[in-house]
């Protein structure tokens, strides 16, 4: 039986592209060039993107020339959508999506230059065995790049930004997606996430290094960067 996590994912997969870039304006598109400048180039062979959702992550990652892309998705439906967009792209043997556990990769220690999650990290189920878990598989000098949702903490885009995510959002992707629970479930978790230092307190915990962050777009968006 497939997580609850899992669950609502799949619920919302046939719709997840075209609201994830309608909810954000497109502006989640401008946030993963911006993650990965001066972090990856043409000279980085491997990459793992975990809750690599229908694939947007990845094909980033292969624009900017990484040789070789695994991801892995616990939702088995938003996994088969990124299959079919990494597939039209004729890009199937250079980018590997599967369905897997973040808790426990299937992979084996010091495998991947790069690991990448975009908007997931608030959704593991584990989240202290998953960092452990990244840190594992990455390579010895290797970079971790997360980019997950934040909130701004001054006026007034913090109030602005409440509006939005606790009433609009919900009714918006709701109506579009037929599922209303998973659109609120879904700014209850940016608000239930560690922000800022104490999410890079818990990438120090795993293991990682020069941990540090950058808030983007008034806070609505953070990026979190850790070494091996």
């Amino acid at each position: 039986m497939a997580s609850p996590i899992a669950s609502i994912f799949n619920r919302i997969a046939p719709h997840y592209d075209l609201l994830n870039h309608l909810l954000s304006f497109n502006i989640d598109k401008r946030w993963r060039k911006k993650a990965l400048k001066g972090h990856v180039s043409k000279e980085t062979q491997t990459a793992l993107d975990i809750a690599c959702g229908t694939g947007d992550f990845a094909l980033a990652l292969h624009k900017k020339g990484v040789q070789h892309i695994n991801g892995v998705d616990i939702s088995e439906k938003m996994v088969e959508v990124g299959q079919v967009k990494v597939a039209k792209k004729g890009l199937s043997k250079q980018i590997e999506l599967a369905t897997g556990d973040c808790a426990a990769l299937a992979f084996s220690d010091n495998t991947f230059d790069v690991i990448t999650v975009a908007f997931g990290v608030r959704n593991f189920e584990q989240r202290a065995k998953s960092l452990e878990e990244m840190h594992r598989v990455l390579a010895p000098k290797g970079e971790t790049i997360i980019l997950e949702f934040s909130t701004p903490q001054h006026f007034p885009m913090k109030q602005l930004y409440g509006f939005y995510f606790k009433s609009i959002l919900p009714c918006v992707g709701g109506l579009i997606s037929g599922d209303k629970a998973a659109y609120t479930y879904l700014p209850n978790s940016v608000y239930a996430f560690p922000q800022g230092d104490l999410f890079m307190q818990e990438m120090r915990a795993a293991g990682f290094t020069k941990v540090s962050n950058k808030r983007m777009t008034f806070g609505i968006a953070s990026i979190y960067y850790g070494h091996k």
